[in-house]
């Protein structure tokens, strides 16, 4: 099954409680941090609620 790496682009500052607790279960804490993720329905999920704030590649 492929892999996704996924990094913190924009800042959490100001977001939505909501988005910030998606990124932060995702492990991104800080701009710049990434994370490799299953590339499965529940991670896509996350990716679509806060698309604006990260950058996603397939691995």
């Amino acid at each position: 099954m492929a892999n996704l790496r996924i990094k913190l682009v924009k800042s959490l500052n100001g977001r939505l409680d909501k988005h910030i607790a998606t990124a932060k279960s995702l492990g991104l804490k800080k701009i710049g941090n990434e994370t490799v993720q299953p590339d499965n329905p529940q991670t896509r999920g996350k990716i679509a609620q806060i698309s604006y704030l990260i950058s996603v590649t397939e691995e």
